[in-house]
């Protein structure tokens, strides 16, 4: 026992140990406030945890930062990758609807022409300068086109072969202002047909003419116009389009009208041509002949419009 009490390190480590027991046991104690001891390491701990943390959460944020923004990245790349997907579908999808709407007006223009003979075509070129005056087709003479052949789309009359070569071929539209373009038309009324010509272009206010309109004719606005079948090019009955004005000519003399065509000549895609074979050209002038006989006999006083033969002839009449 005298060795261990002169042992004085052993002596101060046991004291500090009991010491130490006792703090913690006080401190462990329920009360209001803590020591100043308590209070300094608290104070010294909470001093170093502050310096240590900033730096620590700085470099935590960071690297969180930098993994947010390739999160973001990713995403983006995803959304971009789905918005050229839709964009690509959304113009297939318009595309279809497209070649749907052309292969119908096909199919109801193809109806409609049941008694000709038809060939189908596709507007292959336009010439910018004559937009409006002529249009190019993939087909030719050896699919059996010839000068003059009717061209038409769903809609109504646009045109006519004006040469065919080969393979493709020129149609001059109804919108080219030459005088020399000039088809033979008729507008049916309750009495009889009116006769007249389809005659030059109105560029100003975008409309057909049509001229030599007999004073005494009854025609309104709104009436449609169509082929008369006669001059040999036309089948008759092809619709041309619709009255929107009359209006006597410079002389007084006869009327001209303006007519809003039943085709869009500014937007051609696909088109038909007509073989004008010598059967619908009898029947065309055997309907004339019907039409003139039922106006002799509907009329008292008056006698019916006469036409005379040279409007007719091949030199520019349609």
């Amino acid at each position: 026992m005298p060795h261990f009490f002169s042992n004085k390190r052993l002596i101060l480590l046991m004291v500090s140990i009991i010491v130490l027991v006792a703090l913690i046991g006080f401190s462990m104690r329920e009360r209001e406030s803590a020591t100043w001891p308590e209070k300094f390491v608290r104070d010294s701990t909470g001093v170093v945890q502050s310096v240590l943390s900033r730096p620590a959460h700085f470099v935590a944020g960071f690297f969180g930062d930098i993994v947010d923004v390739t999160n973001v990245y990713e995403e983006n790349k995803l959304l971009k990758s789905r918005m050229e997907e839709f964009a690509s579908l959304s113009a297939e999808l318009e595309s279809t609807k497209q070649e749907n709407d052309t292969l119908k007006e096909m199919i109801d223009s193809k109806e409609s022409l049941m008694n000709y003979t038809t060939r189908s075509a596709l507007v292959i070129h336009r010439t910018p300068d004559r937009w409006t005056e002529t249009i190019g087709i993939n087909k030719g003479a050896q699919d059996g086109l010839e000068k003059d052949m009717a061209v038409v789309t769903s809609e109504g009359l646009i045109g006519k072969v004006d040469t065919a070569s080969e393979f493709t071929s020129t149609v001059q539209l109804l919108s080219d202002g030459n005088r020399t373009n000039r088809v033979s038309a008729m507008v049916n009324t309750d009495n009889e047909p009116v006769y007249a010509f389809i005659e030059g272009w109105d560029e100003e206010r975008e409309g057909l003419m049509l001229r030599k309109i007999e004073s005494d004719a009854e025609i309104e606005e709104g009436q449609m116009v169509m082929t008369s079948g006669l001059g040999g090019v036309f089948p008759r009955g092809l619709a041309i389009g619709e009255i929107t004005s009359i209006s006597p000519d410079e002389y007084g003399l006869t009327y001209n009208a303006l007519i809003e065509p039943a085709a869009d000549y500014y937007n051609l895609e696909q088109v038909n041509v007509i073989e004008r074979t010598s059967e619908t050209l009898d029947e065309d002038i055997e309907e004339q002949t019907d039409d003139e006989e039922d106006g002799e006999d509907g009329e008292d006083d008056e006698d019916p419009i006469e036409l005379e033969e040279d409007d007719f002839e091949s030199g520019g009449t349609s």
